[in-house]
């Protein structure tokens, strides 16, 4: 696996159809709500599988929030999140943030826990899917 970090005009191509898949196909997001206007100010990070085929997406926007975390069926359980997730809490680390926080789907509590996150707040709704406050230290 390789996991290459950079911004949003040179990982597009590969970004936007795993998202698409994942938020648009899978979860029924509206596509209107899936790309927005900070996609060209964030972070984004892609892993591909050893032929090169575009496997997870995440981004890391300028005030610390980790979003659009997507896992594509054929890369899940084998630790590629996570690995997308560590090479995004490496660019926050590396710019100097001392936190990163997100918004994460209820279901996936479990996951993000277990890369250092701590619940905080109450349940709430995005787009239709439950989802929690959650937040990392970097110091």
């Amino acid at each position: 696996m390789k996991i290459i970090v950079g911004n949003w005009e040179q990982l597009r191509a590969h970004a936007q159809p795993i998202r698409f898949e994942v938020f648009v196909d899978e979860q029924n997001v509206p596509p209107e709500l899936e790309l927005d206007e900070m996609d060209a100010v964030c972070v984004h990070a892609v892993a591909y599988a050893e032929d090169g085929t575009p496997l997870a997406t995440g981004r890391l926007l300028p005030d610390g929030h980790v979003g659009r975390m997507a896992v594509l069926k054929a890369g899940r359980g084998k630790g590629i999140g996570g690995a997308v997730l560590q090479a995004l809490i490496g660019a926050a680390r590396a710019r100097g943030d001392r936190e990163v926080i997100l918004n994460a789907q209820t279901h996936a509590e479990p996951f993000y826990v277990a890369h250092g996150f701590a619940r905080e707040g109450e349940e709430f709704m995005d787009a239709g899917i439950p989802h929690i406050t959650m937040r990392a230290s970097l110091a």
